[in-house]
């Protein structure tokens, strides 16, 4: 059994000290500036707590390497995302699914000339806006780092041209930049851990 760890969240969702790395991810990942720090023992990391962040010597600290004994299991009552892209046809498509049970939660597409990153991100957008119409304050999850940068900045980055083709998904991509614009979410978003967990549950199931 691997020894416990103790995480220190000095800025993140709700400061305080954690005894998993998930509850301590589900505080600080897409959080911009986020403060953490694990700790080998509750002494230590009660104490690095109380002096605040001087307790970082190398300035803002990052998270431990995810190893299968600290990733744990995926948080329950989440959602994940996920979005394909046929790379003959250049159609994509993107849902989201209840993690526990599989259920499908909302799709959209195929839209022509799209892209992954494009599919994932909107996913993301339209998880966050699904979930404030519900009074939904579940984790998210997505495995595109890529759609997770760029829900980070508030505004999606894709280098894809418009074309009277794809023109609903650049009505959709400049909707989920307003949206996000205007909106705060008490969802944490979080990274599917797929070495650990396996394909993501909202994949389409196509590689």
């Amino acid at each position: 059994m691997p020894a416990p760890k103790f995480y220190v969240v000095w800025k993140g969702r709700t400061p305080g000290i954690y005894e998993s790395w998930p509850a301590c991810q589900a505080q600080v990942e897409g959080m911009g500036g986020a403060l953490y720090k694990s700790y080998p023992t509750r002494a230590e990391a009660e104490a690095a707590y109380k002096l605040g962040p001087r307790a970082l010597q190398q300035g803002q600290a990052k998270g431990p390497k995810p190893t299968k004994a600290s990733v744990g299991q995926p948080l329950p009552g989440a959602m994940a995302v996920d979005a394909a892209c046929n790379m003959q046809t250049g159609k994509m498509e993107y849902q989201g699914v209840q993690i526990e049970g599989r259920q499908r939660l909302f799709h959209q597409g195929p839209f022509a000339e799209g892209t992954n990153n494009v599919g994932e991100y909107l996913a993301l957008v339209h998880a966050l806006a699904y979930c404030q119409k519900h009074g939904l304050a579940i984790p998210i999850y997505s495995d595109s780092r890529t759609a997770l940068a760029w829900l980070k900045k508030k505004k999606h980055g894709s280098k894809l041209e418009p074309t009277a083709q794809n023109q609903a998904l650049f009505d959709l991509l400049e909707r989920a930049d307003a949206w996000l614009a205007q909106n705060s979410y008490p969802n944490p978003v979080l990274k599917w851990e797929t070495d650990f967990w396996g394909e993501n549950p909202a994949d389409f199931g196509r590689k």
